[in-house]
């Protein structure tokens, strides 16, 4: 994994979130609204953390699409997984941009809470959700600094695409 600074606090790493280089206190699991083990980033990860992380989703008995909570992270390279939910992109008529500003503000809460000084996310809902990347790569940073938190951010792009897109959009 390569990663790019593009500014003091916030920068952007290509490569697979559950196998992160570097220690966080905190990562962000895209998660499914029941909290059951899926595909995606959330199979990634629980494969990584082993069968403790999927039983500790499973407490919550689920979450609304626009929240998220919080769990130990297991055999991951983090003290903690915020496990968001983003919305799935039908048009961008259904509020799906609301949806995923709030999904990013459960995760800045929690992160403030949680009084981490280091947070890697994926890009939420951009999977099987369908979430157009470019303009997801725009609410997740546009939201995040919406947020005082003192910490180092990470973005992590699954790939060379988003990675640059990313790169392009913080360097504005």
């Amino acid at each position: 994994m390569k990663e790019v600074i593009i500014m003091e606090k916030i920068s952007v790493i290509k490569g697979d979130i559950s196998y992160l280089p570097l220690h966080v206190d905190a990562l962000v699991n895209a998660a499914n609204s029941a909290l059951v083990p899926g595909g995606g980033v959330d199979g990634a990860l629980n494969q990584k953390a082993g069968p403790d992380l999927g039983r500790a989703m499973l407490k919550f008995g689920g979450t609304p699409t626009g929240t998220a909570v919080y769990t130990e992270a297991y055999k991951l390279n983090a003290d903690y997984v915020i496990h968001a939910v983003g919305p799935h992109y039908l048009d961008g008529d259904h509020g799906e941009q609301e949806l995923l500003i709030e999904a990013y503000k459960a995760i800045m809460t929690i992160a403030t809470e949680l009084e981490v000084n280091s947070l890697a996310l994926p890009f939420l809902s951009t999977g099987v959700y369908g979430y157009p990347v470019e303009e997801a790569i725009k609410v997740a940073i546009d939201t995040v600094k919406e947020f005082d938190l003192d910490a180092k951010i990470y973005f992590v792009a699954f790939d060379a695409t988003t990675e640059k897109l990313t790169e392009k959009y913080l360097n504005q």
